[in-house]
């Protein structure tokens, strides 16, 4: 009885284990053969980059798992290479389409993401998702109920030159720092204030040295000559002191500066780096076809999500700061 037990029991778990081996090979067929309709919004530089990337993916690229349906725009094109125009009411509705790539103006990404994630679509936004940290956190939430992917670009930490920074800052205790970035004049009707319309360089600070606090904001405008200059203070969490200033103006060339100082010493430059075979556009669109498929782990989007809404949340707080009237020069 013994034996035929034995051998009953491993009957039943050959089953189980050939079944059980049989469902991950379909859920794994299931997910390699899952495609996913999109639709880029907006057809300005980026607009026109995300079209160009989701028509020639990388070959074995996630990016292979998106097919593009086509594009919106305000402006009439009818097709552009291949890639027809429809109206953004077809957008919304077509069951075909699965993700929105939303390249606009940043005054319109919140309603435009609103609007796909209400409409049952994954959204990925170039960055500020929103010019106010509360649009943004409701954002944040709707995707969540909905089970939607939200992903909000950051090519700004795919380049080469950054990702070779973060390798020299890594391990290293912060004395004081500066990052200072200049360039050409933006309409803030369409941009938002400079602290969300440069939330890249935000994005670097935090990437870089982790939470920070807001000590003080200002913010210089001449108006007669199209000129700003936003300076802001920060204290990371072992009480160091950061600075960033955002400059812009008419003919300025567009460049960062750094003076990052530690106690083994400072670093004045930029990293030499060459550039990446993989386009940051690219690079992006493979980590939101990944997300889609399911292969980022929890952690790493949690950790995402954290610094995404936080440097909302301090861009924000700069505002407030800045516009305070004893804090504004004209």
């Amino acid at each position: 009885m013994e034996l035929q037990a034995v051998e009953s029991n491993l009957t039943v778990t050959g089953v189980r284990t050939a079944v059980d081996s049989g469902v991950s090979r379909v859920k794994l067929q299931n997910q390699i053969n899952k495609m996913f309709g999109t639709v880029v919004v907006g057809v300005g530089i980026a607009g026109l980059a995300r079209i160009r990337d989701l028509m020639n993916p990388m070959p074995s690229s996630p990016s292979e798992h998106l097919k593009l349906f086509g594009f919106v725009s305000r402006r009439s094109f009818g097709n552009i290479n291949e890639a027809k125009q429809i109206s953004l009411e077809d957008a919304l509705r077509s069951k075909e389409i699965h993700a929105a790539f939303i390249s606009t103006e940043n005054r319109s990404h919140e309603e435009t993401i609103r609007m796909f994630l209400e409409a049952g679509k994954h959204v990925l936004v170039e960055y500020p998702m929103a010019l106010s940290a509360k649009a943004a956190h409701e954002l944040w939430e709707m995707a969540e109920q909905k089970d939607k992917v939200l992903h909000v670009e950051h090519i700004e930490l795919l380049t080469e030159e950054y990702k070779q920074l973060k390798k020299e800052v890594a391990g290293k205790d912060l004395v004081k720092g500066t990052l200072h970035f200049t360039g050409s004049v933006l309409d803030e009707s369409k941009t938002g204030f400079p602290a969300f319309s440069g939330i890249a360089r935000l994005t670097w600070l935090i990437d870089l040295f982790g939470d920070l606090t807001v000590t003080s904001a200002t913010r210089e405008k001449q108006k007669d000559k199209s000129y700003s200059r936003m300076t802001v203070h920060f204290q990371t969490a072992n009480k160091k002191r950061l600075t960033w200033i955002e400059e812009r103006g008419p003919g300025m060339r567009r460049e960062k500066k750094i003076n990052f100082c530690f106690t083994s010493g400072c670093l004045e430059n930029l990293p030499q780096a060459p550039r990446s075979a993989v386009g940051l556009f690219m690079q992006d669109q493979n980590l939101f076809a990944k997300k889609l498929l399911g292969q980022v782990s929890k952690e790493e989007l949690a950790a995402e999500k954290w610094r995404i809404l936080r440097c909302l949340d301090l861009a924000e707080v700069i505002q407030q700061h800045c516009e305070q009237p004893e804090k504004i020069c004209s």
